[in-house]
């Protein structure tokens, strides 16, 4: 039996390390309203360029971005599997935490490539060019709601999409096309039911409850996007993160059914960070994070984070380090290593005195 095209795009994606593949129509998203009422709460921090009109109106209408649009591929790509972090590589203890995600290279690049491949595919199966856009991550469109109208899972209540057979570890990747493909009609049944681990394991009560965000609380984005201070009340509950965080899916079952990572995005083992990252340069800091995610958050974002990952773990041979970071050029840096000393401080003349008691 020849295989239909939509088959045959699933089977290449596949072949691509796509471990999901749905197609869904270019209409509207029936969801938009949240999306709005959670930029009108100021859900969304200090991401302003979500709120900016054309933004929006791209992420109204899928037609906004590419007129041409008849069908929507949605596909998931997998990183790093968290209980293996848990299990394996990376968190020595002296270590500090970075997000599954981020441990290999720069899935933007990765992914966006296989995209292209993908796209080239499917033109050679046409014969012709056909119009497209394809996005991982930074396109205007409610990808979430996509995914789940393609039939790749369900918008868990920590607002992440949720396969039963794959859990939420993966990347989403979209590609509009300017061909009739057939939509999927397989819509998988919500089953976090009354679970609330990922609303009760949050350390600062980001999750709100219609399975949406408050950024400005969410320990990803204070540690990412964020590009100011950390606020004080906040920090003290970031543990040991230090870029991105992967607690609201570590107390998920369904992520016991994690696709292995693809190759491109294996851990690098130099990303082990300590303590003394505080004395990289900005030069320095380049080189080693050339091709990882994690330059994202630029020299004196990744230094305030650190910083406060040292307040919190407390070890007062690390204050001769933290003194000396006082005296950086970056402001944000030195203002965070002062709360960090005075954290360890705090802590240790605490243990002190119910040690006399």
């Amino acid at each position: 039996m020849t295989a239909t095209l939509e088959q045959s795009i699933k089977e290449k994606a596949r072949q691509l390390g796509f471990i999901l593949a749905g197609v869904t129509s270019c209409k509207p998203p029936q969801d938009y309203s949240v999306f709005e009422k959670w930029l009108a709460d100021g859900n969304h921090g200090a991401m302003n360029y979500l709120a900016e009109e054309r933004s929006r109106i791209r992420r109204a209408d899928p037609k906004q971005i590419l007129p041409e649009c008849k069908s929507i591929l949605v596909l998931a790509f997998p990183y790093f599997p968290i209980q293996r972090q848990l299990s394996s590589f990376v968190i020595p203890p002296s270590s500090f935490r970075i997000a599954s995600y981020a441990l290999g290279d720069d899935y933007h690049e990765i992914i966006l490539q296989r995209l292209k491949k993908l796209v080239e595919f499917i033109e050679r199966q046409i014969g012709h060019p056909v119009p497209n856009r394809y996005y991982t991550d930074t396109g205007p469109i409610l990808e979430r709601e996509l995914a789940q109208r393609a039939g790749l899972g369900w918008i868990g209540k920590n607002s992440m999409l949720i396969n039963p057979k794959a859990g939420s570890t993966f990347f989403l990747a979209e590609i509009l096309l300017g061909i009739e493909l057939k939509s999927e009609e397989t819509v998988i049944t919500d089953h976090c039911g009354k679970c609330t681990r990922c609303i009760t394991a949050c350390p600062t009560q980001a999750i709100l409850p219609n399975r949406t965000l408050d950024a400005r609380r969410c320990i990803s984005y204070l540690t990412i996007e964020n590009k100011g201070d950390i606020p004080e009340e906040l920090r003290s509950s970031m543990g040991d993160w230090i870029f991105g965080c992967d607690i609201c899916q570590m107390a998920c079952p369904w992520n016991r059914f994690s696709a292995q990572a693809d190759s491109g995005l294996e851990p690098t083992p130099s990303l082990r960070s300590s303590a003394q990252d505080l004395t990289l340069s900005s030069v320095e800091f380049n080189q080693r994070f050339k091709r990882s995610p994690i330059k994202r958050a630029k020299r004196r974002g990744y230094l305030r984070n650190l910083a406060v990952a040292i307040g919190n773990n407390g070890n007062p041979d690390n204050i001769p380090l933290l003194e000396q970071t006082i005296q950086d050029d970056e402001p944000l840096v030195s203002k965070h290593a002062q709360w960090a000393i005075e954290k360890i401080q705090g802590k240790n003349e605490q243990t002190s005195h119910c040690d006399k008691q």
